[in-house]
Protein backbone atom coordinates (compact mmCIF):
# COMPACT_ATOMS: atom_id res chain seq x y z
CA UNK A 1 0.00 0.00 0.00
CA UNK A 2 1.04 3.57 -0.73
CA UNK A 3 2.25 4.93 2.50
CA UNK A 4 1.62 8.74 0.15
CA UNK A 5 -2.35 8.14 -0.68
CA UNK A 6 -4.01 9.59 2.45
CA UNK A 7 -2.09 12.53 2.57
CA UNK A 8 -3.35 15.66 2.28
CA UNK A 9 -2.49 18.42 0.03
CA UNK A 10 -0.27 20.41 2.83
CA UNK A 11 1.20 17.36 4.38
CA UNK A 12 2.30 16.35 1.10
CA UNK A 13 4.28 19.41 0.15
CA UNK A 14 5.82 19.35 3.61
CA UNK A 15 7.18 16.15 2.24
CA UNK A 16 7.97 17.57 -1.54
CA UNK A 17 10.04 20.55 0.11
CA UNK A 18 11.89 17.82 2.29
CA UNK A 19 12.69 15.87 -0.68
CA UNK A 20 13.98 19.31 -2.80
CA UNK A 21 16.30 19.47 0.67
CA UNK A 22 17.14 16.54 0.70
CA UNK A 23 18.12 16.00 -3.17
CA UNK A 24 19.01 19.83 -4.01
CA UNK A 25 17.36 19.09 -7.52
CA UNK A 26 14.18 16.78 -8.48
CA UNK A 27 12.13 16.70 -11.16
CA UNK A 28 8.18 16.07 -11.46
CA UNK A 29 8.21 12.83 -12.89
CA UNK A 30 10.50 12.10 -9.27
CA UNK A 31 7.62 13.62 -7.41
CA UNK A 32 4.90 11.87 -9.30
CA UNK A 33 6.60 8.35 -9.04
CA UNK A 34 7.10 9.48 -4.88
CA UNK A 35 3.84 10.46 -4.21
CA UNK A 36 1.74 8.64 -6.91
CA UNK A 37 0.03 11.87 -8.06
CA UNK A 38 -0.36 13.28 -11.51
CA UNK A 39 2.12 15.72 -13.40
CA UNK A 40 -0.20 18.58 -12.99
CA UNK A 41 -0.66 17.95 -9.25
CA UNK A 42 3.01 17.85 -8.95
CA UNK A 43 3.44 21.04 -10.87
CA UNK A 44 0.46 22.37 -8.49
CA UNK A 45 2.73 21.53 -5.66
CA UNK A 46 5.97 22.77 -6.74
CA UNK A 47 4.15 26.57 -8.00
CA UNK A 48 2.92 26.79 -4.53
CA UNK A 49 5.87 25.96 -3.03
CA UNK A 50 8.02 28.51 -5.23
CA UNK A 51 5.10 31.31 -4.11
CA UNK A 52 6.23 30.44 -0.36
CA UNK A 53 9.28 31.10 -1.08
CA UNK A 54 10.33 27.68 -0.12
CA UNK A 55 12.01 26.34 -3.40
CA UNK A 56 13.34 27.45 -6.63
CA UNK A 57 11.10 26.40 -9.46
CA UNK A 58 12.44 25.80 -12.96
CA UNK A 59 10.96 24.13 -15.88
CA UNK A 60 10.70 20.14 -15.01
CA UNK A 61 11.40 20.34 -11.69
CA UNK A 62 12.17 22.56 -8.38
CA UNK A 63 16.02 23.18 -6.66
CA UNK A 64 16.64 23.65 -3.42
CA UNK A 65 16.18 27.26 -1.98
CA UNK A 66 19.66 28.21 -1.50
CA UNK A 67 21.20 25.87 -4.48
CA UNK A 68 24.10 27.52 -6.83
CA UNK A 69 22.43 26.06 -9.27
CA UNK A 70 20.35 28.62 -11.77
CA UNK A 71 17.02 27.65 -13.97
CA UNK A 72 19.07 28.91 -16.83
CA UNK A 73 21.96 26.33 -16.14
CA UNK A 74 18.74 23.46 -17.25
CA UNK A 75 19.15 22.08 -20.89
CA UNK A 76 16.51 23.58 -22.98
CA UNK A 77 15.92 20.64 -24.38
CA UNK A 78 14.62 19.42 -20.82
CA UNK A 79 12.94 22.17 -20.67
CA UNK A 80 11.35 21.76 -23.82
CA UNK A 81 9.44 18.61 -21.92
CA UNK A 82 7.19 21.18 -19.64
CA UNK A 83 4.56 22.85 -20.47
CA UNK A 84 4.63 21.48 -23.66
CA UNK A 85 0.43 22.37 -24.63
CA UNK A 86 1.07 25.85 -23.14
CA UNK A 87 4.44 26.83 -25.23
CA UNK A 88 2.53 25.35 -28.20
CA UNK A 89 -0.91 27.46 -27.94
CA UNK A 90 1.99 30.57 -27.18
CA UNK A 91 3.85 29.77 -30.39
CA UNK A 92 0.79 29.13 -32.37
CA UNK A 93 -0.80 32.42 -31.34
CA UNK A 94 2.67 34.93 -31.63
CA UNK A 95 2.99 32.98 -35.03
CA UNK A 96 0.23 34.39 -36.02
CA UNK A 97 0.96 37.75 -35.69
CA UNK A 98 3.80 37.31 -38.28
CA UNK A 99 3.01 38.41 -41.48
CA UNK A 100 4.42 37.61 -45.25
CA UNK A 101 7.31 39.98 -45.71
CA UNK A 102 8.34 40.41 -42.60
CA UNK A 103 11.88 40.48 -41.19
CA UNK A 104 11.80 38.65 -37.54
CA UNK A 105 14.08 38.13 -34.78
CA UNK A 106 13.98 34.49 -32.96
CA UNK A 107 15.88 34.52 -29.93
CA UNK A 108 16.07 31.35 -28.24
CA UNK A 109 14.45 29.54 -25.82
CA UNK A 110 11.68 26.52 -25.99
CA UNK A 111 9.07 28.69 -26.54
CA UNK A 112 10.55 30.55 -29.18
CA UNK A 113 11.54 27.67 -31.01
CA UNK A 114 7.09 26.68 -30.75
CA UNK A 115 6.75 29.60 -32.79
CA UNK A 116 9.38 28.44 -35.19
CA UNK A 117 7.42 25.50 -35.62
CA UNK A 118 4.36 27.40 -36.62
CA UNK A 119 6.07 29.82 -39.32
CA UNK A 120 6.34 27.32 -41.97
CA UNK A 121 5.06 28.42 -45.41
CA UNK A 122 5.07 32.13 -44.50
CA UNK A 123 7.37 34.24 -46.95
CA UNK A 124 9.45 36.18 -44.59
CA UNK A 125 13.09 36.94 -43.14
CA UNK A 126 13.78 35.11 -39.63
CA UNK A 127 17.42 36.63 -38.07
CA UNK A 128 18.44 34.17 -34.90
CA UNK A 129 21.11 33.41 -32.57
CA UNK A 130 19.35 29.96 -31.42
CA UNK A 131 20.95 26.64 -33.26
CA UNK A 132 17.24 25.08 -32.58
CA UNK A 133 15.40 27.93 -34.70
CA UNK A 134 18.23 27.18 -37.77
CA UNK A 135 17.20 23.14 -37.16
CA UNK A 136 13.41 23.78 -37.59
CA UNK A 137 13.78 26.35 -40.43
CA UNK A 138 16.71 25.55 -42.30
CA UNK A 139 14.55 23.28 -45.01
CA UNK A 140 11.30 25.77 -45.99
CA UNK A 141 12.28 27.72 -49.07
CA UNK A 142 9.90 30.42 -48.53
CA UNK A 143 11.90 31.53 -44.93
CA UNK A 144 15.50 33.45 -45.35
CA UNK A 145 17.43 32.21 -42.05
CA UNK A 146 19.97 34.27 -41.29
CA UNK A 147 22.10 33.53 -38.06
CA UNK A 148 24.30 36.02 -35.69
CA UNK A 149 27.42 33.51 -35.16
CA UNK A 150 29.18 34.13 -31.98
CA UNK A 151 29.92 31.92 -28.44
CA UNK A 152 27.81 28.79 -28.32
CA UNK A 153 26.13 28.79 -24.86
CA UNK A 154 25.62 24.78 -25.65
CA UNK A 155 22.68 24.23 -22.57
CA UNK A 156 20.75 26.76 -24.58
CA UNK A 157 22.28 25.99 -28.35
CA UNK A 158 22.18 29.72 -28.53
CA UNK A 159 24.81 31.96 -29.66
CA UNK A 160 25.85 35.07 -27.44
CA UNK A 161 28.89 37.75 -26.63
CA UNK A 162 30.57 40.01 -28.21
CA UNK A 163 30.82 38.79 -32.33
CA UNK A 164 26.67 38.49 -32.03
CA UNK A 165 26.24 41.98 -30.75
CA UNK A 166 28.29 43.43 -33.39
CA UNK A 167 26.49 41.78 -36.11
CA UNK A 168 23.45 42.85 -34.64
CA UNK A 169 24.77 46.27 -34.74
CA UNK A 170 24.04 46.00 -38.82
CA UNK A 171 20.57 44.85 -38.67
CA UNK A 172 16.87 45.43 -37.70
CA UNK A 173 13.60 43.84 -37.23
CA UNK A 174 9.87 44.61 -37.76
CA UNK A 175 9.45 42.26 -34.87
CA UNK A 176 11.42 40.46 -32.02
CA UNK A 177 10.33 37.56 -30.48
CA UNK A 178 11.71 36.08 -27.72
CA UNK A 179 11.03 33.98 -23.86
CA UNK A 180 12.47 35.46 -20.68
CA UNK A 181 13.35 33.85 -16.87
CA UNK A 182 10.99 36.26 -15.60
CA UNK A 183 8.38 38.80 -16.19
CA UNK A 184 7.04 40.96 -12.96
CA UNK A 185 4.90 44.01 -13.31
CA UNK A 186 7.45 45.94 -10.84
CA UNK A 187 10.72 44.66 -12.27
CA UNK A 188 10.02 43.72 -15.65
CA UNK A 189 12.30 41.21 -17.48
CA UNK A 190 14.90 39.42 -15.44
CA UNK A 191 17.55 36.70 -16.05
CA UNK A 192 19.70 34.26 -14.01
CA UNK A 193 22.06 33.99 -16.45
CA UNK A 194 24.42 37.37 -16.63
CA UNK A 195 26.56 36.87 -19.64
CA UNK A 196 23.32 36.53 -21.79
CA UNK A 197 21.92 39.86 -20.71
CA UNK A 198 23.96 42.54 -23.44
CA UNK A 199 23.58 39.86 -25.67
CA UNK A 200 19.12 39.91 -24.92
CA UNK A 201 19.20 43.95 -24.59
CA UNK A 202 21.03 44.23 -28.47
CA UNK A 203 18.00 41.91 -29.84
CA UNK A 204 15.61 43.79 -28.15
CA UNK A 205 17.48 46.75 -29.22
CA UNK A 206 16.76 45.96 -33.09
CA UNK A 207 13.01 45.32 -32.79
CA UNK A 208 10.46 47.90 -34.16
CA UNK A 209 8.05 45.72 -31.97
CA UNK A 210 8.53 43.37 -28.90
CA UNK A 211 6.85 40.08 -28.22
CA UNK A 212 7.75 38.17 -25.49
CA UNK A 213 6.17 34.83 -25.11
CA UNK A 214 6.23 32.98 -21.38
CA UNK A 215 4.23 31.04 -19.95
CA UNK A 216 2.08 31.49 -16.57
CA UNK A 217 5.47 29.87 -14.48
CA UNK A 218 7.19 32.53 -15.70
CA UNK A 219 4.96 35.46 -14.07
CA UNK A 220 5.02 37.24 -10.76
CA UNK A 221 8.88 36.77 -10.15
CA UNK A 222 12.38 38.19 -10.19
CA UNK A 223 15.73 36.96 -10.97
CA UNK A 224 18.83 37.92 -10.07
CA UNK A 225 19.88 40.36 -12.96
CA UNK A 226 17.43 43.17 -14.43
CA UNK A 227 17.31 42.97 -18.62
CA UNK A 228 14.52 45.72 -19.52
CA UNK A 229 11.53 47.10 -17.88
CA UNK A 230 8.20 46.71 -19.17
CA UNK A 231 8.10 49.44 -21.32
CA UNK A 232 10.70 48.06 -23.73
CA UNK A 233 8.03 45.15 -24.32
CA UNK A 234 5.10 45.47 -26.61
CA UNK A 235 3.21 42.32 -26.93
CA UNK A 236 2.87 39.86 -24.23
CA UNK A 237 1.58 36.31 -25.73
CA UNK A 238 0.72 34.12 -22.21
CA UNK A 239 -0.98 30.83 -21.64
CA UNK A 240 -4.75 31.19 -19.84
CA UNK A 241 -3.34 30.42 -16.54
CA UNK A 242 -1.42 33.34 -15.87
CA UNK A 243 -2.52 34.76 -13.17
CA UNK A 244 -4.72 37.28 -13.95
CA UNK A 245 -4.49 40.08 -11.14
CA UNK A 246 -0.56 40.12 -12.66
CA UNK A 247 -1.64 40.53 -15.89
CA UNK A 248 -3.92 43.42 -15.47
CA UNK A 249 -1.22 45.21 -13.91
CA UNK A 250 0.99 44.25 -16.74
CA UNK A 251 -1.75 45.70 -19.05
CA UNK A 252 -1.95 48.55 -17.17
CA UNK A 253 2.23 49.16 -18.08
CA UNK A 254 1.03 49.71 -21.76
CA UNK A 255 1.56 46.03 -22.86
CA UNK A 256 -0.73 44.31 -25.12
CA UNK A 257 -1.51 40.66 -23.54
CA UNK A 258 -2.50 38.13 -25.85
CA UNK A 259 -3.96 35.17 -24.21
CA UNK A 260 -3.69 31.58 -26.30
Amino acid sequence: MNTNENLSKVERRQKIQQLVEAQGRVLVEDICAAFDISKATARRDLDALAEQQQIIRFHGGALRKNSAVAESDIPVHQRNNEQTEAKSRIGERAAELIKDGDTIFLASGSTVLEVAKHLHGKKINVLTNSLLVMNELWADESIEVISTGGILRRSELSFIGHISEKSLEEICADKVILGTFSIHPSTGLTHNYLPEIMTDRAIINIGRQVIVVADHSKFNRSASAFLVPLSKVNVLVTDADAPQKVVDQIEKSGVQVILA
